[in-house]
């Protein structure tokens, strides 16, 4: 049974309520997990955000997902393979942002599904990844 790293946009998708990604989420009995960097991530949207309603309401909404989600931390295993994958992709000429590599590495080491809208991660050999939005 495979595990399913959900994204940033995903993650974000939830705290908005999209239709086919809660679909989704609620129909898929596989684990689900994020990552410690999309956590910060997100973090980061929110703090970007004037103070007022609407950034309390996602900040709570946030916490909850979070709290639902196990999120993993960035282990030995997801540093060697984003040591190994930034080399091989930087001498194919190809760059990719850092924490979309480390994104990517998690997925790998924990041989996970990545669930995410971005085309950038079909750049990335042996990836497996879903969009719940179609």
């Amino acid at each position: 049974m495979p595990t399913y790293l959900l994204d940033t946009n995903p993650v974000s998708d939830i705290v908005r309520d999209h239709p086919k990604v809660r679909a989704r989420l609620g129909a898929q009995t596989e684990p689900k997990v994020t990552s410690v960097i999309i956590q910060g991530e997100i973090r980061y949207g929110l703090e970007r955000l004037p103070a007022g309603k609407k950034k309390r309401d996602l900040e709570r909404k946030t916490k909850s997902v979070f709290k639902a989600l196990p999120v993993e931390p960035v282990t030995e295993s997801v540093a060697e393979e984003y040591g190994r994958l930034k080399r091989s992709l930087e001498l194919q000429g190809n760059s990719i942002q850092d924490n979309d590599l480390w994104i990517a590495c998690t997925a790998k080491s924990l041989g996970a599904i990545l669930v995410s809208r971005d085309q950038i991660f079909s750049q990335i050999p042996g990836l497996q990844v879903e969009d719940w939005t179609k």
